[in-house]
């Protein structure tokens, strides 16, 4: 059957300005990350897309190395953005990421001028696009010079390969040296994408007024900690659960009883509010408006529902973000 898109998708979405910058940004983004890739039903891909994107979420965030194997997100993306997506192209944002191991031999992997530049063609070419909307460093390269890597990303802009550019995994110091690098080449530094949750809160410490302060929007990933902040894991681990199966992403080592009991007050305070925990989590992260959008990954569309239902209850009282606090230090 032929996709044709809720005509209603953008009531249920809140949109968001990304830094300084003329884009706008859902409130709520999909990561095609673990449930794209070849081990994974093309149909049940497939119902992920079109259920977020009939609920207004317009961003879909992918990288070359994303499967598995490394590269097949963007090709089952590719053939379903062909079959499906073509029409709506122009309301969709596809950002692709390079920094990680993509292929063999010392031109694959980090920051360098060949590395990006490369690896951006092969992911054009696996989704048959021409351009996409946004293109990260996917992380530093302690080797590459900053220059040489903030040079690769203005030529992507400027060959239109890429419309916006942006950084991922930088500390502050670091990220405020590329920010003004790109600034001085004249391609602005559009977004940050950090690891961010209760749980994860390395940004708070420099990183996210520094993007404020420089007018560069950010989107948090994992911002349910791997499946910490759901209610997966109230009355322990699961066998089915991604913390039994030896995820290298959630271990069950990870879920310690001081982790457990955080994660049980925590759900105490999301039901008071009417809402579950992982939508809590997610409205955390977009508390005082510092993070211009949240990542969420799915392999049900009954998680991007639960997802998007967080937005009729994204704010907290002082009182509830004091109560919160006082749980998680």
């Amino acid at each position: 059957m032929v996709y044709q898109a809720n005509s209603a998708r953008y009531e249920s979405m809140e949109y968001r300005r990304c830094g300084r910058s003329g884009l706008k940004l859902p409130a709520i983004s999909l990561g095609l990350w673990h449930n794209f890739g070849d081990a994974t039903l093309l149909d049940n891909s497939r119902q992920l897309l079109r259920r977020a994107f009939d609920l207004g979420i317009t961003h879909l965030d992918l990288a070359n190395n994303y499967g598995p194997p490394p590269g097949s997100a963007e090709e089952n993306f590719g053939r379903i953005l062909r079959e499906d997506f073509l029409p709506y192209r122009d309301e969709l944002v596809i950002s692709s990421k390079a920094g990680y191991t993509m292929w063999d031999g010392p031109y694959g992997d980090w920051g360098s001028r060949k590395y990006l530049i490369s690896s951006l063609d092969q992911s054009l070419k696996r989704m048959g696009l021409e351009y996409v909307d946004i293109f990260y460093h996917h992380r530093p390269d302690p080797e590459t010079p900053l220059e040489e890597t903030m040079r690769a990303l203005d030529t992507v802009v400027r060959q239109g390969k890429a419309l916006y550019v942006g950084i991922s995994n930088y500390p502050a110091e670091l990220a405020a040296k590329a920010i003004d690098i790109l600034n001085d080449l004249g391609t602005p530094c559009l977004i940050h994408q950090p690891r961010y949750s209760m749980f994860e809160r390395w940004v708070e410490g420099g990183l996210l007024e520094i993007l404020q302060d420089k007018g560069v929007g950010s989107i948090a990933f994992s911002p349910l900690a791997g499946g910490q902040l759901t209610d997966r894991y109230l009355d322990g681990i699961p066998a089915d659960s991604r913390a039994a199966s030896g995820s290298k992403f959630l271990n069950a080592d990870q879920l310690t009883s001081e982790k457990l009991e955080k994660v049980r007050k925590l759900n105490a305070i999301a039901q008071r509010r009417g809402q579950k925990l992982s939508q809590m989590a997610l409205a955390w992260v977009l508390r005082g408006d510092k993070v211009t959008s949240v990542l969420i990954g799915a392999s049900k569309t009954s998680q991007i529902d639960d997802a998007v239902g967080m937005l009729a209850n994204r704010h907290f009282t002082a009182e509830e973000l004091a109560e919160i606090e006082a749980i998680l230090v």
